[in-house]
C-alpha cells in the first residue's frame, strides 16, 4: 500500500485533531481557574498528609505563630496546624464526595426513572420528592444527627444524612426535563428500533439531563462541606473523622478568635471558600462541555439537491393491508381519532396520506407501528403486513419482544421535525449504530461503521458527517440522516411523517427526489404524509385523503387530480392557485380542463 505523502499527511492530522477539538470543551478562564483551585485543594488533601506528620502530636509550645518549624503554627495544645489542615481537608473533601454521589444517584432515581415510567410509580417518587423538599433541611439534619450517638458518627453518618436532605430540588427539575424528553421523536425512534427500556434511559435521556446532573453534583459537593463544617461547629460532626468543620470547633473551643490566633481558624475557612469558588467556576462552564452546541464546531454545511420525477405505478402485490382500523383516545369524552380506516399498500408504491392539522394521519400512522401510548387505544381492525417470505404479520397481536424484532427492520418510520427527532447531545454515528446494535448484535464494530457510511452514501450525504451533530447539520441534511436511519435494516415498509416539513424548495425536491431513486434502488413501500396535496399528487402512486379520521376518498393520484368525488377532495384542490389560471382552478375536473 502506498504511504500517503506529507501533504495528505498533515490533512488527515488536521481532520483528525478537529474531531478530538470537537469534543473538548472551549477554553474559558473562569474554567481554568476553577480547575486550577479543584485541583490544587484536592491535591493538598491527598498528597500533604504524606509530607506533614501526624496531627494529634501534642508539644510544649501551644499557640505559637507561623514560622519555620510549624509554617502554620500550632494549636493550644501544641499541635501542628498544617498537618491538621491536610488531613482536615481530606476528610472534607471526602465527605463531600460521598454527599454528591449519592444525593445524585437519588435524584437521578427519583427524577429521571419514575417520570419516564410514568403512572403510579411517577405518582409516588414525585409524591416522595415534595415532602422530602418542604421539609426545612438543615433542621433536620441537626435533628437526625443529634439522634445518632456521637461514637457512631463516622463520615459514612453524616454523608449519608447529608445525602437524604439534599437530593429533592434536582429531582424536582430532573422530572420536569424528563417528562419533555421522553415525548421527543428520537425517543420513540429509539423505542421503534427496539431499544430496551433502560437503554433508552442511558442512551437517549440521560445526556440531556447531564448539564443538570452535573450542577446537581457540583452542588451537593459544596453544600455537604459547607454543612457538615455547620454541624462539626454546633459539636454533632464526625466525632472519629477530622475534617475542616471539625478544625473550626477546636478553634472555637480554644478560644482562637479572643486570643487572636488567626492561624488556627483563617486556613481551613479559607480552604472552604476557595473549593466552593472553584465548584462554582466549574459549574458555569458545565453547558459549555457537556452541550455540543456551545462548542466550537464544524459549519453549518448546505445540500446540493435537485429536482425530483414522478414514478410509474403499475400493479404491486400487497406488502401492507389496514382493514377497519379504529383509534380512541379515552379521554372525557372519547375522541374518535381514526374510524374505520382501511387501506392497502403495494410493494415499492408511495401511499400518499393527505388532510388538515388533526384529520388523524399521524395517528394512523402510530397505529400502523404500534407506537401509541394510553389513552390512546387501537379498539378495532388490523394491521398485517405481507413479508417477503410469505409470511402474513398481524401486527397488532405482537407481543414486545416480537414488536422488537418487528420495528426497524419490517417497517421503519422518519419522524416529523428532523431536529426533534435526532439526539441534540449525541453524535449522528452513535444514533445509527444503536439501531445496528439492538437488531444486529453479530455485527462487529467496522461493520456497523461501513453500513453506516454506506447508507449515508446512498442518501446523498458525504460519512464524515457520521461524526457530526444534528446542530451542525443543515434541514435537509438533518432529513437525508432520517431516512439513512429507517433504511439501515432494509425495510419494506417506511412511513415518512411530512419529511419536507419547514424546507425550502430546493432541497424539498432534492430530498423528493433521493426518496424515489431510493425505493427505485430498495424495492420499499412508502406511506407519505403530508398537508401538500399537489405535491403527493406528482409523487405518489395512490393517495387517501382523511377528515375527521376518516378516509374520505381513495384512489389513485391521476384520477385525485382529474375527477375528484368527493366534495372535500375537491375543496382541497382548490384551496391551491393554478400557476396558469384564476386562483381555486388547481383541480382538473371538467372535460374541457383536462384536454388543455
Amino acid at each position: 500500500m502506498t504511504n500517503p505523502g506529507p501533504v495528505t499527511k498533515t490533512i488527515v492530522d488536521k481532520r483528525a485533531g478537529g474531531r478530538w477539538r470537537a469534543v473538548l470543551p472551549a477554553w474559558s478562564p473562569k474554567l481554568g481557574i476553577g480547575l486550577g483551585l479543584v485541583v490544587l485543594i484536592a491535591l493538598f488533601g491527598l498528597l500533604g498528609p504524606l509530607f506533614t506528620g501526624d496531627p494529634s502530636a501534642v508539644r510544649d509550645i501551644g499557640l505559637t505563630s507561623p514560622s519555620g518549624d510549624h509554617l502554620l503554627g500550632t494549636t493550644q495544645t501544641g499541635q501542628d496546624v498544617l498537618a491538621q489542615l491536610t488531613h482536615a481537608t481530606r476528610g472534607s473533601l471526602q465527605i463531600g464526595l460521598l454527599v454528591g454521589v449519592l444525593a445524585t444517584v437519588l435524584s437521578a432515581i427519583f427524577g429521571i426513572i419514575g417520570s419516564y415510567a410514568g403512572g403510579a410509580l411517577d405518582e409516588v417518587f414525585s409524591l416522595f420528592s415534595n415532602v422530602a423538599l418542604v421539609i426545612p433541611g438543615l433542621p433536620l439534619v441537626i435533628v437526625i444527627a443529634g439522634f445518632v450517638p456521637a461514637d457512631q458518627r463516622g463520615s459514612w453518618t453524616i454523608a449519608v444524612v447529608l445525602a437524604l436532605t439534599g437530593w429533592a430540588a434536582a429531582a424536582r427539575v430532573l422530572r420536569a426535563q424528563t417528562l419533555s424528553l421522553r415525548n421527543r421523536d428520537y425517543v420513540a425512534a429509539a423505542r421503534v428500533s427496539g431499544e430496551k427500556t433502560w437503554r433508552v434511559i442511558c442512551v437517549e435521556i440521560l445526556p440531556n439531563l447531564l448539564p443538570i446532573l452535573a450542577s446537581q453534583f457540583v452542588f451537593a459537593v459544596i453544600l455537604a462541606i459547607l454543612n457538615e463544617a455547620g454541624l462539626s461547629f454546633l459539636g454533632l460532626g464526625a466525632s472519629n473523622s477530622s475534617t475542616l468543620g471539625t478544625m473550626l470547633y477546636y478553634a472555637q473551643n480554644g478560644f482562637a478568635l479572643q486570643l487572636d490566633a488567626w492561624w488556627w481558624f483563617v486556613p481551613p475557612g479559607l480552604i472552604i471558600a476557595l473549593f466552593g469558588c472553584g465548584l462554582a467556576l466549574i459549574n458555569f462552564s458545565i453547558d459549555e462541555i457537556i452541550n455540543p452546541q456551545l462548542r466550537t464546531g464544524h459549519a453549518r454545511q448546505n445540500d446540493s439537491d435537485v429536482t425530483a420525477a414522478k414514478p410509474s405505478s403499475g400493479n404491486r402485490s400487497a406488502v401492507l393491508t389496514v382493514t377497519g382500523l379504529d383509534v380512541v383516545y379515552r379521554a372525557d369524552p372519547p375522541v374518535h381519532a381514526v374510524r374505520d380506516v382501511s387501506l392497502t399498500l403495494g410493494r415499492g408504491e408511495i401511499l400518499g396520506l393527505a388532510g388538515e392539522s388533526g384529520c388523524g394521519k399521524t395517528t394512523l400512522a402510530y397505529a400502523i407501528n404500534r407506537l401509541h401510548r394510553p389513552p390512546a387505544q387501537v379498539t378495532a381492525g388490523s394491521v398485517v403486513l405481507h413479508d417477503r417470505d410469505g409470511q402474513d404479520i398481524d401486527v397488532l397481536a405482537l407481543d414486545a419482544e416480537r414488536l422488537r424484532t418487528f420495528r426497524w427492520s419490517k417497517l421503519s418510520m422518519v419522524f416529523q421535525g428532523a431536529m426533534n427527532a435526532l439526539n441534540p447531545v449525541t453524535p449522528v454515528r452513535a444514533q445509527l449504530e444503536d439501531v445496528l446494535t439492538t437488531h444486529r448484535p453479530d455485527m462487529s464494530k467496522q461493520e456497523r461503521r461501513s453500513r453506516c457510511a454506506e447508507v449515508f452514501r446512498r442518501v446523498g450525504v458525504d460519512p464524515s458527517r457520521l461524526d457530526s451533530y444534528a446542530h451542525e447539520l443543515s434541514g435537509g441534511m438533518r432529513q437525508r440522516v432520517m431516512i439513512a436511519m429507517a433504511m439501515l435494516l432494509e425495510p419494506q415498509v417506511m412511513i415518512m411523517d411530512e419529511p419536507t416539513t419547514a424546507l425550502d424548495v430546493v432541497v424539498q425536491r432534492g430530498i423528493l427526489r433521493e426518496i424515489l431513486r431510493l425505493r427505485d434502488e430498495m424495492a420499499f413501500a412508502v406511506i407519505f404524509i403530508t398537508h401538500d396535496l399537489p405535491l403527493l399528487l406528482e409523487i405518489s402512486d395512490r393517495i387517501a385523503v382523511m377528515r375527521s379520521g376518516e378516509v374520505v376518498e381513495y384512489a389513485t393520484a391521476d384520477e385525485i387530480h382529474r375527477r375528484p368525488r368527493h366534495p372535500y377532495t375537491r375543496q382541497l384542490l382548490r384551496s391551491f392557485p393554478s400557476l396558469t389560471g384564476e386562483r381555486g382552478l388547481f383541480a382538473m375536473s371538467t372535460p374541457e380542463r383536462e384536454t388543455s
